[in-house]
């Protein structure tokens, strides 16, 4: 069943200055997340692919093209109407370090939105153990702040915080981009067992293909504010068909010294190609 349709989406930006042009950063983006899917959404800086993410979060208006949840049309939503749909959309942003109130404990992070929808203070407190739990933290972590836990133990408590309200889609902004390789690892088995556990969907936007590969089902490739490849997320990263895919594939680096020398010389081959054609 689809959950998540984006079709046709257009973002643009005003120009700086005086009667500049404005500047369109997304030229019609079409796809489409299952429910219980992950789409691994990869491109590099600038792509758009943050700006799809926000776009879907009511965080910018679209200048055209629709986006629907659940069948129902939530492109130009008002801010009453994207409250009342938080418990089925939430966000997993980049940075664990800003992403939580320094100010408050775990505990309060996690009851906030919770009470918000109108669940009692103890219902609150115990969904909040359970969603410890979930993450792998321990029951005493709620009493603790922020600046108490490491950046992967942040970063489980902004996945718990997103699971709070039992959503149905989480998009997840380079969640893991900040973390070392090994935290890395570790996060992205958490999600994946956390999508078995719920049936969540997840739309996993990154600039890492080795990242998408671990966690997608399906992989949407972005280049200069349009999608230029989807498909089985192990094709898309391992067989691509389009020159800029095949560019970002090469660009990934590998243990192996000689295997990464010769990414080199494919990856100089492949511009050289692509400059002789344009």
């Amino acid at each position: 069943m689809t959950l998540l349709e984006v079709d046709g989406l257009r973002v643009a930006y005003p120009g700086r200055g005086f009667r500049r042009p404005a500047n369109e950063v997304l030229h019609g983006v079409s796809f489409d997340v299952a429910a219980g899917e992950t789409l691994g959404l990869v491109g590099e800086s600038g792509s758009g692919k943050t700006t799809i993410g926000r776009a879907i979060l009511g965080l910018v208006r679209p200048s055209g093209g629709t986006i629907r949840f659940d069948g129902r049309d939530i492109t130009n939503s008002t801010p009453a109407m994207r409250r009342s749909s938080s418990a089925d959309i939430q966000v997993v942003f980049q940075d664990p370090y800003t992403s939580l109130n320094p100010s408050m404990t775990i505990g309060d992070i996690l009851a906030e939105p919770l009470i918000a929808h109108g669940q009692a203070r103890g219902a609150a407190r115990e969904r909040v153990r359970t969603l410890l739990d979930q993450v792998g933290l321990p029951s005493n972590a709620s009493q603790r702040l922020p600046r108490e836990f490491s950046g992967g133990q942040r970063q489980r408590v902004a996945i718990a915080r997103a699971l709070t309200v039992e959503p149905r889609l989480i998009v997840c902004d380079e969640p893991v981009s900040a973390l070392d390789l090994s935290t890395q690892a570790r996060v992205l088995d958490l999600f994946i067992d956390i999508q078995r556990e719920t049936g969540v969907a997840y739309l996993f936007i990154s600039h890492d293909l080795a990242v998408v590969r671990h966690v997608s089902h399906r992989v949407a490739v972005a280049y200069h504010g349009d999608i230029v490849e989807i498909g089985d997320a192990a094709k898309v990263t391992s067989q691509p068909d389009h020159d800029y895919t095949k560019s970002l594939l090469l660009a990934a680096p590998v243990a192996n010294p000689d295997a990464q020398a010769q990414r080199r010389r494919d990856r100089a081959a492949l511009k050289e190609l692509q400059r002789a054609s344009s």
